[in-house]
């Protein structure tokens, strides 16, 4: 492999310093510039919020889309010991390792099955926002579809809550922040037409969960598809975080996914003697 030749030394150092060219933060000593602001004036004026769109977006948020995203990323902070990746934050962090391998032992099982509905969701709700079609006719044929393959509709339906608690108050968010003229309402009228289809033809509805709601917030405030699993797995730390810490500082030790008491059903074979006779 060659390597690049270099006529002058200023392209030699133009190499080396755009090696890792940003536009997210400016670092020189006395100096830390974010997206352009200097910390210090940062510091004490906005909120962390602010910070995480300023971070993504490159400028700061309007109060609408500030209001917007901090639901979201309040609503899906934590849900039990019972979600794996607490679960597995907790167990972890009972085994001697650090605060942040317990925390990244949860976060790393967030993932396309558990953590990933929400990006999906969104990816669907694009799809039908490009339609151009009736959204209730393209919605009723989204579900016709994903029910003959046997799919499932991401961000609907919950094997936990008959109506997720979460839907109402962040979709009543957004519908105040459409009527406010703070964002389109596409994603929300793609999302409730699902729901709508979800539900005919059934005695029991199959409401929207965090995901689908959390997608269609992050949908309506313009964020891609991929940062959508982002923000929430960034929301989702927050639960990861506390569940660690409060196990850790339990003192329990090596604490599995099941009392001590209680074994794993066995249907292996029956106990056998090597030295028996087996086949010759």
């Amino acid at each position: 492999m060659s390597t690049p030749a270099f006529s002058t030394t200023q392209e030699y150092e133009d190499a080396v310093t755009g090696w890792w060219r940003t536009g997210v933060s400016r670092i020189r000593p006395g100096e830390i510039l974010l997206r352009g602001y200097p910390v210090e004036q940062l510091i004490g004026e906005v909120s962390f919020v602010d910070t995480i769109w300023l971070m993504l977006r490159g400028d700061l948020p309007e109060l609408g889309q500030r209001r917007l995203l901090e639901a979201a990323l309040v609503s899906a902070v934590d849900h039990g010991p019972q979600a794996p990746s607490i679960a597995a934050a907790r167990m972890s962090a009972t085994c001697g390792v650090g605060l942040n391998n317990a925390v990244a032992t949860g976060v790393n099982l967030l993932g396309d099955v558990h953590g990933g509905a929400g990006q999906q969701c969104m990816e669907l709700l694009a799809e039908l926002g490009e339609t151009g079609a009736d959204l209730d006719e393209a919605a009723e044929k989204v579900v016709a579809d994903h029910r003959a393959s046997g799919a499932r509709i991401p961000g609907f339906g919950h094997r936990f809550h008959p109506r997720d608690p979460r839907r109402d108050p962040l979709v009543s968010m957004v519908e105040q922040a459409v009527a406010d003229g703070d964002v389109p309402g596409w994603a929300l009228r793609a999302g409730t037409a699902l729901e709508r289809a979800l539900a005919r033809g059934r005695s029991r509805p199959v409401p929207m969960n965090i995901d689908g709601a959390t997608a269609i917030v992050y949908s309506e405030l313009g964020f891609p598809p991929e940062l959508g699993r982002g923000l929430f797995v960034l929301a989702r730390s927050v639960g990861v975080l506390s569940h660690a810490w409060e196990e850790k500082s339990s003192g329990t030790r090596i604490k599995g996914p099941i009392p001590r008491p209680l074994l794993p059903d066995y249907n292996g074979p029956e106990p056998r003697d090597l030295r028996g006779g087996g086949s010759a």
